[in-house]
């Protein structure tokens, strides 16, 4: 597993303590460093004492900062408003994030590239099809950043090998010399806004990970929009970009690749294709990725069939801009939504409204999509998720489809989007009994 020798000795706070700051504190253990940490959840503290028995846990509220060599956050830790992050600032404490510890790691490892993708939409597909892509053609590729496992828990590549993260503006926040090889960019919708100044602040985040790049690196961005557009003449100088397009990729090579159907699913091969190419893939390797490509768990996941209805898990479509792909590639849909909205509108879907039998609204946004939603189409506030699928299941008559794809985080309900999924999958596993 990967260490870093260079940090022994020193001294870090681990705040969050998910499978991402566990990780961390492997790594800083591997190190030669020590830790303090915390959770402000009783059980992930208690998860973290059953394999760290002789870590420091202290509130950080209580915590003496000054003296430290980092401060290491989870990512969903909001650090335009949590006292602690200014807190760090004051005590002139790095407030850093398992990326950047990679980052600091990379000097001892094989020879090697990296290639990181970010993006509003369309970045967990675009990283997992890439990391396929150079996977079967025979290249050596590690998954992680913000999909798969934590890249701090994998093993080190051999010479030649390529590390394929998923970064979110959260992680690219919290990086200070993370400098990738090939940086690609889907797209920017609204998102986060609740962690930015407005939108140009979150593009403003995504635009980081262009500028930490160094002369002789590549960006592959999507100028489908026109903060992408903005953000490609924007890369630094001695970087070399590619605009690439949706419209790049046609719908006849698309029937070629089962798992990439889909207009939104044209703008992720235009991204992963070209950055392969940059890693040297091409021809018939490229192709037979494309074709052998599996798809990702919970986006527009085909469950199963129950007494002649579809069930679709699309958990991962956490806003409207999401949601709108499925809403489009399913027909007599009952669309199940809702959870902790992230913007109270749901203004990407409502052009696609056309094959919505129903909606079943659930969670913290179900007063406010449901007050959309019903002039438009027929609206069942069921609440949780459990009472959704029971009654989109009683409603759906064969050839339907019932759709899970919610246009919102999950953390009012579940852990994660991955919880959530799991939940429907298990609940549509029900209906068979």
């Amino acid at each position: 597993m990967l260490a870093a020798p260079a940090l022994s000795g020193q001294q870090f706070a681990v705040y969050g303590l998910a499978r991402t700051g566990l990780s961390v504190l492997r790594f800083l253990a591997r190190s030669g460093a020590t830790a303090v940490a915390w959770d402000e959840s009783e059980a992930a503290r208690e998860k973290a004492r059953g394999e760290f028995p002789n870590l420091p846990m202290t509130d950080f509220a209580e915590l003496e900062l000054a003296g430290l060599n980092g401060l290491i956050v989870s990512p969903g830790v909001p650090l335009n408003r949590h006292p602690l992050a200014g807190r760090a600032r004051q005590a002139g404490v790095p407030i850093l994030s398992d990326i950047e510890l990679f980052q600091r790691v990379r000097p001892t490892l094989p020879a090697h590239k990296v290639a990181a993708v970010t993006g509003t939409n369309g970045k967990s597909t675009t990283t997992a099809l890439l990391h396929h892509l150079l996977a079967s053609a025979g290249i050596p590729a590690r998954l992680g950043g913000n999909i798969g496992l934590p890249i701090l828990d994998q093993p080190a590549l051999p010479a030649g090998g390529v590390y394929v993260l998923e970064l979110s503006s959260f992680q690219i926040d919290l990086v200070q010399t993370l400098a990738v090889d090939v940086a690609v960019y889907t797209n920017l919708t609204p998102d986060h806004l609740d962690r930015y100044d407005g939108m140009a602040g979150y593009a403003a985040s995504k635009l980081r990970l262009f500028q930490l790049q160094q002369p002789g690196a590549q960006a592959v961005i999507a100028v489908d929009d026109e903060w992408t557009r903005a953000a490609a003449d924007a890369v630094p100088a001695g970087v070399r970009v590619t605009r690439v397009s949706a419209a790049d990729v046609s719908v006849h090579d698309q029937a070629r690749w089962p798992a990439l159907q889909g207009p939104h699913n044209a703008q992720n091969i235009a991204c992963a294709a070209t950055a392969a190419r940059i890693l040297g893939i091409g021809g018939a390797a490229m192709e037979a990725g494309l074709a052998s490509f599996p798809g990702l768990p919970h986006r527009m996941e085909i469950v199963g069939t129950v007494g002649g209805v579809r069930y679709v898990n699309d958990s991962k479509a956490t806003n409207p801009t999401s949601v709108a792909p499925a809403l489009q590639a399913f027909e007599r849909l009952h669309w199940i939504l809702g959870g902790q909205a992230k913007t109270a509108e749901l203004d990407a879907c409502l052009p696609h409204l056309g094959q919505v039998k129903a909606a079943y609204v659930i969670g913290e946004a179900a007063p406010v999509f449901a007050e959309i939603l019903k002039p438009l189409v027929p609206v069942v506030e069921a609440g949780t998720l459990e009472v959704a699928v029971a009654r989109a299941a009683a409603d759906a008559a064969p050839g339907d489809t019932v759709l899970l794809s919610p246009a919102c985080a999950s953390f009012d309900q579940f852990r994660d989007y991955e919880a959530r999924g799991r939940a429907f999958v298990s609940l549509v596993e029900g209906l068979r009994s």
